[in-house]
């Protein structure tokens, strides 16, 4: 079964190349074809020209540019119609989430539909500071609380999943917004009975490039969409 991996990007030059290349070196121990979508918002710092440099000559590095668009959430479903795997990978560009990972995860998902990277799990946690840690669990909590779902890291946006759970699903009601999109996919993936599992993931420092995260704005975003969700409401 084929395997694309979906990395969205804006401004990530510093880092992508290094990424790519540990992906590919992840990859090439397992014995499954595979693609690496980049999805890149038309960084100004040359994020996709750094792509397109490095991996020319590498067709399961496939680099794709959209300059009429930009969102972590819609370039992820871009991805995804873009792909031609039979499974599935959503993973930060900025060395937070660990490719060596991916082989396990597509493992997983030969067993259940969607495997999660999670820092709530045992074994799982962030490298980054303990407060932010502190607050995301906290918000976790009330995630799951508030729309009574079982999942631990509502947040994660690490995950890998078999392409056939997206039948008959409309995917611009869940993949708009910012990282808002991954508490609609669990909700609607576990209202439709999915199997799910969550393996331990420690965040890592990112290397390169700026966060793109608004703490203040995006807690809002995220609590609004919860009680949305809550609601019927939602998109």
């Amino acid at each position: 079964m084929k395997l694309s991996v979906i990395l969205p990007t804006y401004n990530e030059k510093e880092a992508i190349v290094l990424l790519i290349r540990e992906i590919i070196q992840v990859l090439a121990t397992v014995p499954q074809p595979y693609e690496i979508i980049i999805v890149d918002d038309n960084s100004p710092d040359g994020t996709y020209q750094e792509v397109v440099s490095n991996f020319t000559d590498n067709p399961a590095v496939v680099p794709l540019l959209r300059t009429h668009e930009r969102g972590l959430a819609s370039a992820i479903l871009f991805g995804i119609r873009h792909s031609t795997g039979d499974k599935l990978v959503i993973m930060d560009t900025d060395f937070n989430h660990p490719p060596k990972l991916i082989p396990l995860m597509s493992v997983i998902t030969d067993f259940f539909d969607i495997a999660i990277g999670s820092r709530y799990v045992v074994g799982g946690g962030m490298e980054t500071s303990k407060s932010r840690y502190i607050g995301s669990k906290i918000f976790n909590k009330f995630i799951q609380y508030l729309l009574v779902v079982q999942t631990k890291d509502n947040l994660s946006g690490f995950f890998c999943f078999n392409r056939k759970i997206l039948e008959n699903i409309h995917l611009e009601k869940i993949f708009y917004g910012y990282g808002d999109y991954f508490i609609r996919f669990l909700y609607v993936m576990q209202r439709l009975k999915k199997t799910i599992i969550e393996i331990p993931v420690v965040y890592e420092d990112r290397q390169g490039g700026l966060s793109k995260t608004r703490l203040s704005i995006e807690l809002f975003n995220y609590t609004k969409s919860v009680i949305k969700i809550r609601l019927g409401i939602d998109r």
